[in-house]
């Protein structure tokens, strides 16, 4: 393979994983929102703060979802959905770190996932097939 059909490749590759990381969470995202977040809510309430804190979420899964799919400050955007699924993690799952699920995958390969392959989104940029390519935050 020359290298112009290696950058292709690249291009497609992360094309492939903003498309994946982005619908999934998305999807996640719209389930949240149709419920108006009441098990963040519930969360929030537990650990005794305020519960219009579950409204930020909206950002993380959403908007963040939506730029990285479209790639338009894809970079950006995967942080914020990394911190996202960090807060995740560490309010609602943060018991099964250290597990594994009935199938011998990891307790927690789902979050896993989305937080890893944004940070690789991160890393790596949008690729050439995004909204923007000039920016440092694409």
């Amino acid at each position: 393979m020359n290298t112009l059909e290696n950058f292709q490749n690249l291009n497609t590759g992360l094309l492939l994983q903003r498309l994946s990381i982005g619908i999934l969470i998305l999807l996640h995202g719209l389930t949240n929102l149709a419920s108006d977040y009441l098990f963040i809510k519930s969360l929030l309430n537990g650990i005794g703060l305020f519960e219009f804190i579950a409204y930020l979420v909206f950002v993380g899964e959403i908007i963040a979802p939506l730029l990285i799919i479209i790639g338009w400050r894809a970079r950006l955007a995967s942080l914020v959905l990394a911190f996202n699924m960090l807060v995740a993690i560490l309010m609602a799952h943060l018991a099964d770190i250290f597990t594994l699920n009935a199938f011998g995958g990891w307790g927690i390969e789902l979050q896993g996932l989305f937080m890893f392959g944004s940070v690789v989104i991160f890393l790596l940029g949008a690729g050439k097939y995004a909204v923007s390519t000039t920016s440092i935050w694409d």
